[in-house]
């Protein structure tokens, strides 16, 4: 269906207060900036700000809807003879092998982690996303695998493969907070998801193996 003049306004305004607010975070903090100067800035009113975004943690993580699924996606679309757990890895190693920025490897990354780092509502808001991304994985692998609703296995096995999505992230923020170049990062990432590829156990790695279709 044909997008609409009014949603692709209302998409278009969404954006621009999205924008605008990232940009004042990166150069003004997140606590320093309140709604008002965004408000400001955007050139609407503070309740138009509200009406998209809740809270002002949601301006930050926009993108976060995309980020919660991420794993479920990989996993929904593995192949044939492939678990779970090396599709998540192969879609890992394919992204960081890239250098892409949908891992965080680019150049100003370490801008948007240091926001992150000097606000403790932000940290709180990304292990509330950590969370979600280990209950929407969870629930994937439950309905794949067909496991029954007390099965404690789906939930072990998302904590599991949610540990190399975590990792993997979270080595990245760190080294480039510490402007390293993204290329050599991403040489040292393929390293050390061969590493944690190598702890895995066979159950984990055998585990939701799809079938032939």
């Amino acid at each position: 269906m044909a997008e609409g003049l009014r949603e692709r306004k209302k998409r278009e305004t969404r954006q621009r207060i999205s924008d605008i607010a990232t940009g004042l975070f990166l150069e003004h903090g997140f606590v320093t900036v309140t709604i008002a100067d965004i408000a400001e800035a955007a050139d609407v009113s503070v309740n138009t700000v509200y009406n998209y975004f809740p809270a002002k943690e949601d301006l930050f993580f926009d993108r976060s809807k995309g980020v919660v699924g991420r794993l479920s996606r990989w996993v929904r679309g593995r192949g044939e003879g492939e678990s779970a757990a090396a599709a998540v890895l192969r879609e890992l190693r394919e992204e960081v092998e890239a250098v892409s920025p949908r891992v965080g490897l680019m150049e100003g990354y370490d801008r948007f982690m240091r926001v992150i780092h000097g606000a403790p509502a932000l940290r709180s808001h990304l292990w509330s996303l950590q969370q979600e991304v280990h209950d929407d994985l969870e629930e994937t692998l439950r309905k794949d695998t067909g496991a029954a609703p007390g099965d404690p296995l789906p939930g072990l096995m998302a904590g599991q493969i949610g540990w190399i999505h975590q990792t993997v992230m979270a080595t990245v923020g760190r080294e480039m907070v510490a402007r390293r170049n993204p290329d050599e990062v991403s040489r040292e990432v393929l390293v050390l998801l061969d590493e944690m590829e190598d702890l895995l156990s066979e159950k984990v790695l055998n585990y939701a193996v799809r079938g032939a279709r």
